[in-house]
C-alpha cells in the first residue's frame, strides 16, 4: 500500500536512514514500495530524551531506523521499558507498555513509536504532579 507525504516548505523527513529535506514549495510524494520513514515532528534527538518514556520512544526509533544495528538499541529498549514499567501502577499504561513491548518484538516498530508517544502525556501528568497541592486543598475543604 503507499504512503503518500504531504510536506510543508523546509519540512525534513527520514526515509531509510537518509535525511531529506523539502524545498520551498509544499509537495506531496508517494512512496510505492516498504520504507521506513519518520517525518521531522516524530524524530527525537538524543538530547531531548531525558524522561522515562522518552528514552524508550528513543531506543524504538534507533531500532526502526537502523535495520542493521538494532541489537544495542533493542538492549537500551528492553531496559528503559522495564525500568519505566517498574515504576508505574496503573493497568492502562502497564497494558500499553506490553503492546509496545509485542510489537517491538514483532518488528512492527513504527506502530510501537506511535503507542509510545501516548506515554508521553500519561508521564507529563505524572511529573508535574506535586502531591502537596492535593493535601493543601484538602485541608482548605
Amino acid at each position: 500500500m503507499p504512503l503518500k507525504l504531504s510536506l510543508k516548505p523546509g519540512e525534513k523527513f527520514v526515509l531509510n536512514g537518509a535525511v531529506l529535506a523539502n524545498g520551498d514549495k509544499r509537495t506531496s510524494l508517494v512512496i510505492q514500495n516498504k520504507a521506513c520513514v519518520l517525518r521531522e515532528k516524530d524524530i527525537m534527538q538524543p538530547k531531548d530524551a531525558k524522561t522515562p518514556a522518552r528514552l524508550v520512544y528513543l531506543a524504538i526509533m534507533m531500532m526502526y531506523l537502523d535495520s542493521e544495528g538494532r541489537e544495542e538499541p533493542y538492549d537500551e529498549f528492553a531496559l528503559r521499558m522495564s525500568e519505566f514499567m517498574g515504576a508505574i501502577r496503573n493497568r492502562v499504561i502497564l497494558a500499553a507498555c506490553v503492546e509496545i513491548s509485542r510489537d517491538v518484538s514483532q518488528g512492527a516498530y513504527y506502530k510501537a513509536l506511535i503507542a509510545c508517544r501516548k506515554l508521553f502525556d500519561y508521564e507529563q501528568e505524572r511529573l508535574n504532579y506535586d502531591p502537596s497541592s492535593v493535601s493543601k486543598r484538602s485541608a482548605r475543604s
